[in-house]
């Protein structure tokens, strides 16, 4: 099967594109055919061994439109086209109004007895002031014959358009007078001065050049906000530097972003935009990386990390070797798969799709029997023929056409802008259907690596001593808990030693030679022979395991040396989120490897409804079914992609977390390119936003439809004597599809919904209100927080802690080791000083930070 994308031209409203998918659908060995009004694009998916592109082509032409590959358009051609369509329709108002306004100020000026020159007035004067119209009325026609060209072509092929609506009813009011001029010459000549009045009474010039200018006023304004709808879409392809700056032949040039092949070197200086993707060689800076990941701080940088397009060095000097350029760049993906979105069409817009196939026709066909039945009635052919062009021209199907993509544009955009990225416009609809939300604990509840938490050395030992021992033993260890002791001693920049007759002792742990002395480190099996008495760190050992912590114990022949305390960070938002999907009306489900006493610890501060322990990767896909339940309940399921595709494929809506640039990941629905799981709830919140944005536009369209079609066949009249003008009605047509589009234009605005909770170790708190340094949390509650040095290990930061909590006046203390915080939660006022000085003098110099 191959995939195409073609450019289509001379569409209208959503009955053409109703006529274009029918064509293309037709066509042997394609599968499926989607046009999107908006963009005016199609997308076609077909048996290439069966058919071709140009055979595509040639359905489209045939159906009376045109079309070209996509691929022969320029990136900033879509761009290009929605300015000029604005620039032409712009130009054509112009005329329009210039000579509307005098057709419109005579035509009316004998009824409401404005000031004209006497030639003008007069019934000898009538065929002078009728003809004129006629002339003022030429120019407007012929500079709008676009809609008479489409629109007679539409009818000759028996896929009548809006355009034919127009054309059919400007076209009647134009002949209409026409055909009042012959009648008024007539009566001048038999000296009729009352058929020339009666005549003159009833022209319909000012009508149909009314109609033509204000639906070209409609068709401007609906085109400037559609460009608008795009506009998140085409601040990504700007965010991409022109030139860029490479190092050929130890020379540095400038030179198109175009011409940059893989290999090149880039060079990219502070206050610079990177322009392709790839590996820093040489130097070091912090890339900010919130044009497409949504993160807000800054990234350090050095040799061996990636670097991605579009993202701007703050600071330092940097090298790159180029490893992706064109598209299969990280931007270029992002802009490919925010396309295709937008592109497809959501459940939700079927029935107005078929509607608008069908519209056209029955509006003529309505048209035709309203004047029909009130020629009958003995009306008169002037009130038959107005109420047949006002039923013609305030039907309208572009409304219908346009109520879910330009909200799915809009929508995709601004998720795109925030670092969350919807595949296809049917995982936005079904997103928000949710009733569960399954979570993959390690990675995404967690951080998803291993971290020492406390060390615990035995009695008449340095923390400092105990863990550069047990580095030097694991150094040689691949295992992730060795690997964590390892990274906190090098954060300590503690000397490790040499090691000499390393060996495993399965299922318990390491052994080597340190010093002469040897040395293990493992789980309890270890110290079950040892002399020394190690109750106490072993009831430690015991508690911290069923908080879900693994103990590892570091010994000697004879002696406990000391305990370590690992485990895998919960991430600081999880809390927040899990809250935040709760409030949402969201059951959450945690789902995990591990056992069940470690995820009921992790579920427990998380704060999920419930937890599946033990589930091997296979079987994760077996649970979501198992809850799915035959399709009662629809589940998302969010991972971060690594052993979860089988479970994301298999969800309602597999979402991927974490992805950063890797942002082509086949199996989710929806990609976070954060590692931030308050991106669910919002994901979730803008799936609703657009479905609630396309109800409204469907329910203003149908509205619209329902209640003016009636009003303008005279429904109304025999009861209230109400009818509509012709050109009223042209009004209310054209901005029936400004409302539609302008209400989509309202997602633009759109930020999730989330509580200004932060969490701290599973404490939601506050955020502090502008200009204030302290947090609130209600009740007289402050929260302040505090800068700490000298912390190195877990034991330092539960003595700072403990020293804090005894403090009076203070409800509560989280101390954080990593980054060298104290979070303090007061009730009252309490100096600065009284919190900083007891944490100082125990060792460990402390300042207010906020």
């Amino acid at each position: 099967m191959a995939k195409e994308k073609f450019v289509v031209t001379g569409m209208s409203c959503a009955a053409c594109a109703a006529r274009i998918e029918k064509a293309v659908g037709a066509v042997a060995g394609v599968k499926s055919a989607s046009v999107n009004l908006l963009k005016n694009s199609l997308d076609a998916v077909f048996d290439d061994s069966a058919t071709t592109a140009g055979s595509i082509i040639e359905a489209v032409t045939k159906a009376g439109y045109g079309a070209t590959l996509a691929q022969s358009q320029t990136q900033s051609a879509p761009t290009d086209a929605a300015e000029q369509e604005e620039e032409n329709l712009k130009n054509r108002l112009r005329v329009s109004f210039i000579f509307t306004i005098p057709l419109f100020y005579l035509a009316m000026g004998h009824m409401l007895s404005w000031p004209l020159p006497s030639f003008f007035l007069g019934d000898e004067n009538a065929f002078i002031a009728a003809l004129t119209q006629f002339v003022l009325l030429i120019p407007v026609m012929a500079v709008n014959f676009k809609y008479y060209r489409s629109g007679f072509k539409s009818l000759l092929s028996f896929a009548p358009n809006m355009d034919a609506l127009i054309a059919i009813g400007s076209g009647a009011a134009a002949i209409y007078g026409l055909v009042g001029l012959y009648v008024m010459a007539h009566g001048l000549g038999v000296n009729d001065p009352h058929l020339v009045h009666q005549a003159f009474m009833n022209l319909y010039f000012e009508s149909g050049a009314t109609i033509l200018t204000l639906v070209t006023l409609g068709k401007f304004f609906e085109a400037r906000a559609r460009r608008k709808t795009s506009q998140a879409v085409i601040g990504l392809l700007d965010l991409a530097p022109k030139t860029a700056t490479v190092e050929r032949d130890g020379e540095e040039i400038v030179i198109a972003a175009s011409d940059i092949r893989v290999g090149d070197t880039l060079i990219v200086k502070a206050g610079e935009t990177v322009a392709v993707d790839g590996v820093i060689i040489d130097g070091v800076g912090a890339l900010d990386e919130s044009n497409l990941t949504g993160e807000s701080l800054p990234v350090d940088k050095t040799m061996g990390d990636p670097a991605t397009g579009a993202t701007v060095l703050m600071s330092g000097f940097i090298k790159i070797r180029v490893d992706k350029v064109g598209g299969d760049t990280a931007l270029s993906q992002i802009i490919k798969l925010v396309d295709e979105a937008t592109s497809s069409k959501a459940p939700i817009s079927r029935l107005a799709d078929r509607i608008s196939g069908i519209f056209v026709p029955i509006v003529i066909a309505l048209a035709l029997v309203a004047g029909a039945f009130w020629l009958i009635e003995g009306e008169g052919l002037a009130f038959a023929l107005k109420i047949v062009i006002s039923v013609l021209v305030i039907s309208c199907p572009c409304a219908l056409g346009l109520a879910t993509p330009t909200a799915i544009m809009v929508g995709t955009g601004q998720g795109a802008k925030a670092g969350i990225l919807f595949k296809s416009a049917e995982a936005l609809e079904r997103a928000h259907q949710l009733s569960v939300v399954v979570l993959d604990k390690t990675g995404t509840v967690t951080a998803g690596r291993p971290e020492v938490t406390e060390i615990l050395p035995a009695e008449g030992l340095e923390i400092k001593d105990v863990l550069a021992l047990a580095a030097s033993l694991e150094k040689l260890s691949e295992h992730p808990l060795g690997q964590a002791i390892v990274r906190t001693a090098k954060d300590q920049n503690l000397e490790l030693q040499a090691v000499s007759d390393f060996k495993q002792i399965p299922g318990a742990g390491l052994a080597a030679e340190i010093s002469g002395k040897t040395v293990k480190a493992g789980n309890r099996r270890l110290i079950e022979n040892i002399k020394g008495d190690p109750s106490s760190l072993l009831q430690h050992a015991q508690r911290v395991s069923d908080l879900g912590a693994t103990p590892i114990f570091l010994a000697d022949d004879d002696n406990l040396l000391g305990l370590f305390v690992i485990s895998d960070r919960i991430k600081d938002s999880s809390p927040a989120a899990i809250k935040e999907l709760k409030h949402l009306g969201l059951k959450v489900v945690m789902i995990t490897g591990d056992n069940a006493k470690t995820a009921q610890a992790v579920s427990r501060i998380a704060g999920v409804d419930d937890f599946l322990a033990e589930v091997l990767p296979g079987d994760k896909e077996r649970e979501i079914r198992r809850l799915q339940d035959g399709g009662k309940q629809k589940v998302a399921m969010v991972g971060d992609g690594v052993n979860d595709a089988p479970a994301l494929a298999r969800a309602d809506v597999g979402i991927a977390i974490g992805a950063g640039t890797d942002i082509a990941m086949e199996t989710a629905d929806v990609v976070l390119m954060k590692s931030d799981l308050l991106d669910v709830s919002g994901a979730i919140q803008l799936s609703r936003a657009v479905l609630r944005n396309i109800k409204q536009n469907l329910f203003w369209a149908f509205f619209y439809n329902v209640v003016g079609i009636p009003v303008a066949a005279g429904v109304f009249y025999g009861l209230f004597n109400l009818t509509l003008n012709p050109m009223i009605a042209a009004a209310a047509m054209s901005m029936s599809s400004v409302c539609v589009v302008s209400n989509a234009l309202r997602l633009r605005f759109f930020k999730a919904n989330l509580s200004t909770a932060t969490t701290v170790a599973g404490e939601h708190i506050k955020q502090p209100a502008a200009g204030d340094g302290s947090i609130s949390k209600g009740d007289g509650e402050m929260v302040k927080k505090l800068k700490i040095e000298g912390m190195s290990c877990g034991h330092c930061s539960s003595r700072v802690e403990k020293i804090l909590k005894g403090l009076k006046g203070v409800d509560g203390a989280v101390v954080d080791l990593k980054k060298g915080t104290a979070e303090v939660t007061i009730s009252g006022e309490i100096a600065d000083a009284a919190l900083t000085t007891p944490v100082t003098e125990a060792g460990y110099p402390a300042s207010v930070i906020g």
